[in-house]
């Protein structure tokens, strides 16, 4: 029997639909470089999805998906506002700002990763924008689901997006667990999307049963400027000779509801872990649980319990003599029996 890794939800494999359309799409020879079929029909695609005209461009990877909307919409000497422990600030090495050619991120406080419209309001106001001598005020970029697991609301981003307007303020949203949100909040995509303000979507879907396959969408007078992005997609290797392959993901990931189904299951089987951890004595929730990922405190004696289990996890750290911080992640796949075998060893001695 394997083991379950809780350690993210990278750690899951393919769901078998996936490895379908790969198998499909292996067939006979196609027109390279996002020539064939299935890329051609991504904004179709995602524009009934979204309920509106996109434009979608595959890429491979969460980080370039950013570090590429980030460089479309912020100038080099622009500020990049986001939450201060946001993935593109703490996890990508500085490619949003290399790959803008300078621009500078800004973080700010947040409550369980989530931003307030005063925080932004505050930092924008440290800024004159007409002042060469300062970074000028160009994007705020949000989290959905946030960093912490926890969800921004349709009337959140809204007002956030307001915000933002206000202060003359592109809308870039990481959505690498956006699935996760949707099917969370069983709202309309639309809805937390272009409808709420936002300009540039880093849809992810490598997280929840692909290999590696995520798009930039961009929505609305945006797409007006897409042949610009096109040139950073091409000179950051994004421009992939068999693209059919990243196309075929993300066609079979929206096929019937497939995104949405495993979404869901990932979300259901967090609550499942949470609400059993929580009964276990001296643990601890630090966030609430809105998607597939647990955030918890716990006695040492457990922390190091669970590390001796074989379980995979993410061991945050030791908060202390007496406590530890981990976090875990469901993922599509995860079963109610792996739910049920770690909380049996979490709490047996």
């Amino acid at each position: 029997m394997h083991q379950p890794h809780f350690g993210s939800d990278n750690a899951s494999g393919m769901a078998p639909e996936i490895i379908d359309a790969l198998a499909r799409s292996s067939a006979g020879g196609v027109d390279s470089y996002g020539g064939d079929g299935l890329t051609l029909a991504l904004d179709e695609r995602f524009g009934e999805i979204f309920e509106t005209d996109v434009s979608v461009l595959p890429v491979g990877t969460g980080t370039i998906a950013n570090a590429l909307s980030l460089a479309f919409l912020a100038p080099p000497w622009g500020a990049i506002f986001c939450y201060e422990a946001a993935h593109i600030v703490v996890d990508e090495a500085n490619a949003p700002e290399f790959f803008a050619g300078g621009a500078k991120l800004i973080g700010l406080e947040g409550d369980h990763g989530r931003i307030h419209p005063d925080a932004l309001r505050r930092a924008a106001a440290t800024m004159d924008a007409e002042d060469v001598h300062h970074p000028r005020p160009s994007v705020l970029s949000i989290t959905q689901a946030s960093e912490c697991g926890t969800l921004y609301s349709p009337n959140d981003i809204g007002a956030l997006c307001q915000t933002a307007r206000d202060l003359g303020l592109a809308v870039h949203m990481d959505g690498a667990r956006f699935a996760n949100a949707v099917a969370a909040l069983e709202c309309h995509p639309a809805d937390m999307t272009w409808r709420a303000g936002v300009d540039v979507l880093s849809f992810g879907a490598t997280k929840n049963g692909c290999l590696a396959a995520e798009a930039i969408i961009v929505f609305g007078d945006r797409r007006k400027e897409v042949p610009v992005l096109r040139r950073h997609h091409k000179r950051a290797g994004q421009l992939f000779s068999k693209m059919r392959f990243l196309s075929a993901q993300l066609d079979a990931y929206l096929e019937s509801g497939n995104w949405l189904r495993w979404a869901r299951n990932a979300n259901v089987q967090a609550r499942r872990l949470a609400h059993g951890l929580e009964k276990i004595e001296g643990v601890r929730l630090l966030h609430p649980v809105g998607v597939n990922e647990i955030f918890l405190e716990m006695p040492l004696a457990i922390f190091e319990r669970l590390k001796r289990t074989g379980f995979g996890f993410y061991p945050i750290q030791p908060t202390g003599q007496d406590t530890g911080t981990v976090r875990l992640v469901t993922s599509f796949n995860t079963s109610s029996d792996d739910i049920d075998r770690l909380l049996l060893a979490a709490s047996t001695d």
